[in-house]
């Protein structure tokens, strides 16, 4: 077997992160759809964001996103105004509930997340807190280079 790259253990943790996402929502019951977890997300870290920009952010296509939008608007959890610069345009930006809303549900994610690594050693503990301060520098970087 060959060594493996940085790329294909970075794969590796993308499949598992997707793994443990589906155990916590089953785990949690939560029927919320993970779009809608993706543009709070989005919108929370990035700030306010055009509806086509948002979709592509959240990897959802433009109709999706302006129905999802309103939606959250509904639940005020989102508020949708007109972009300055474009008046056809509308900009999206989370609003205190929405990222209440956002907390708490990382926070139930983490809970049930939780137990799968409550027996870890203190070398994999470490190892896993320097794999994830290391990715979110490496996106972060990716995310100031858009």
């Amino acid at each position: 077997m060959g060594r493996v790259t940085a790329a294909e253990d970075v794969a590796a943790i993308i499949a598992s992160s997707y793994a443990l996402g589906r155990i916590a929502a089953q785990t949690t019951g939560n029927q919320t759809p993970v779009v809608q977890w993706r543009a709070l997300g989005v919108l929370e870290k990035e700030g306010p964001r055009r509806l086509g920009e948002l979709a592509l952010a959240a990897r959802t296509t433009q109709p999706g996103m302006t129905k999802l939008a309103a939606q959250l608007a509904e639940q005020g959890l989102v508020e949708r105004g007109e972009d300055p610069s474009d008046s056809r345009a509308t900009v999206v930006s989370i609003t205190p509930a929405g990222g209440a809303a956002l907390a708490a549900w990382r926070a139930e994610l983490r809970d049930v997340i939780a137990p799968l690594f409550a027996g870890l050693d203190d070398d994999d503990r470490a190892a896993l807190a320097r794999t994830a301060a290391l990715l979110a520098r490496r996106t972060e970087l990716t995310a100031v280079a858009r």
